[in-house]
């Protein structure tokens, strides 16, 4: 089966923010108190302790107190097992966020609520520079891009503040952050895609100098810390335009880096790694009334609708919606009745056409969620926590795995398949309609 070749620059369609007038300070903010990572409050000083007897250590403070060691992460899924043998595996689904920013559109919470309504973990990819503001735009220094510069531009202050309340949920309700990296360059000689190594090491250094120092930058005092160590925290991430990974593995590999999710054109099949890193891409999924496939993300359903446009004719909307629904669900299907690989979305903050791709990917959620709650193993997680699951299996079960194609079963059933793991000849390819 063919896959779509219409392609779209991103370029300007995601400027969110861009030429807003930025102020010194982030509105709101600079109030003379200083908020601890817990979120109290205490004028002029220093990050009031627990309470005695709370049962939970103070936050740690790190650097300038942008940051902050909290402990644990919360509401995170039972450690991973290895599977049984002739277990049949779980589906897996991931929905990720490209950019992760809050720009008054109230798409952030509203998934943070529909995840915290059904159980679900998923990664958002912080763009570094929704948190620093245009004032201080001279602080990004981009590879082969002028210093400044940005194809998303850059946040208002205000959003930067609820971009930063929305982060800070987001970890404490047990999703992953991971990065977007910063200025989103798709094209031209500054393009992502021509970056070297040591580039991407430095484009990495400032996405995450913007989130390790947003009070300094922002001169914001009023808001809590977020609460993770990010230097911890990032473990993978997404690059603009899926573009450039053979030369950012290696210094994600530098980096220790468990995951790389910017694959272009990947399969619904079980992963491998690449380079040391587990590649996990966004797959081709069917696309309904085509006879090719489609990325599976909303930015790519739609240049496969409406070409170049964000704001098509109205009249298509309820088709689109319908159409792009049914991606979801039948890229969903199709893993989890057949080879059970995991299935990967990603999507925007934005309100493309109407905003029917943030509805689809809503209604494919709940479909999915519906149903796990028939009592089936779907597990709604993060990247990092589909990471964790694949570290603990044993490398011949995830070989086994890996030789069942698309829309396949394997042969004789899964615990023919798993059951001969290890055994000579066990990487077999064994697959059945």
């Amino acid at each position: 089966m063919r896959t779509s070749t219409r392609t779209l620059t991103r370029r300007g369609m995601l400027g969110l923010g861009a030429g807003a007038a930025a102020a010194v300070g982030l509105a709101g903010c600079g109030s003379g108190s200083h908020a601890s990572a817990d979120g109290s409050h205490e004028a002029g000083g220093s990050p009031r302790p627990s309470p005695s007897g709370s049962g939970k250590a103070p936050a740690r403070p790190i650097g300038d107190g942008s940051t902050s060691y909290t402990g644990k992460q919360p509401h995170q899924p039972d450690a991973p097992v290895p599977l049984e043998p002739g277990e049949t595996p779980p589906q897996f689904v991931v929905f990720s966020w490209d950019g992760a920013g809050e720009v008054g559109n109230g798409l952030f919470p509203r998934f943070l609520d529909l995840a915290r309504e059904h159980g679900a973990h998923m990664t958002f990819f912080l763009s570094g520079l929704y948190l620093l503001p245009e004032s201080k735009q001279r602080l990004y220094d981009p590879p082969n891009n002028r210093r400044g510069a940005s194809d998303i531009g850059y946040l208002t202050d205000a959003h930067i503040k609820d971009t930063l309340e929305n982060v800070r949920r987001a970890w404490l309700d047990g999703h992953e952050i991971g990065t977007h990296f910063n200025g989103h360059f798709c094209a031209g000689s500054g393009s992502v895609g021509n970056w070297t190594p040591a580039q991407w090491r430095s484009e990495i250094d400032q996405a995450k100098s913007f989130v390790k120092e947003w009070r300094t930058n922002t001169g914001c005092t009023d808001l809590p810390s977020l609460p993770f160590d990010y230097d911890k925290e990032l473990v993978g991430g997404r690059t603009p335009c899926l573009l450039g990974q053979d030369n950012l593995l290696p210094t994600a590999r530098e980096l220790g880096w468990r995951y790389d999710a910017s694959s272009p054109g990947g399969r619904q099949v079980w992963p491998a790694k690449k380079d040391g890193i587990w590649d996990l891409p966004l797959q081709q999924i069917p696309f309904p009334g085509h006879s090719f496939e489609v990325l599976s993300m909303d930015y790519n359903i739609l240049a496969n609708q409406s070409v170049n446009s964000t704001k098509a004719p109205a009249h298509n909307y309820p088709g689109w919606r319908k159409q792009a629904t049914e991606a979801y669900i039948s890229g969903f299907k199709r893993a989890y009745e057949s080879n059970r690989a995991p299935f990967f979305v990603g999507n925007h903050f934005e309100e493309w056409n109407g905003g029917i791709y943030m509805d689809a990917v809503e209604d494919a959620l709940e479909h999915i969620a519906r149903e796990r709650e028939k009592g089936e193993d779907i597990r709604l997680v993060s990247f990092r926590q589909f990471t964790d699951w694949l570290d603990v299996q044993k490398p011949e079960v995830l070989a086994r795995l890996r030789t069942v194609e698309v829309g396949r079963r394997p042969a004789g059933g899964w615990r023919a398949l798993l059951e001969e793991a290890g055994k000579p000849g066990g990487e077999a390819s064994a697959n059945a309609a």
